[in-house]
């Protein structure tokens, strides 16, 4: 039973947490140039604080971050990114799309 229902709530607060993913998309300033570049981008943002996923893209100069608006916003990502040496402009800023189960596969 306690297993169960440690289950339960386990799988809420997992729900719960998710409800605020936003997807930032923003080029950087500099350029990135190279694997170096996105490895100091990714290394120091994964600190900030709400930060879930973070990509990036040399060929396309963009900076893509999942983040949890309830733990952070853009301008503190920026702020991190600037304190790396990169001013940034912003893409896009929108809520994660949640990914529909298709019965057509």
């Amino acid at each position: 039973m306690k297993k169960t229902l440690l289950m339960i709530i386990t799988s809420l607060l997992l729900i719960a947490g998710t409800k605020d993913l936003r997807v930032l998309v923003m080029t950087p300033t500099p350029k990135m140039h190279c694997e170096n570049c996105e490895n100091k981008i990714k290394k120091n943002l994964r600190f900030e604080k709400g930060v879930v996923k973070i990509e990036t893209s040399v060929k396309e100069q963009t900076v893509t971050v999942t983040y949890n608006a309830s733990k952070t916003n853009v301008e503190k990502i920026q702020v991190a990114m600037k304190e790396i040496g990169y001013e940034t402009k912003v893409i896009s800023d929108k809520p994660k799309e949640e990914k529909k189960k298709s019965g057509q596969e």
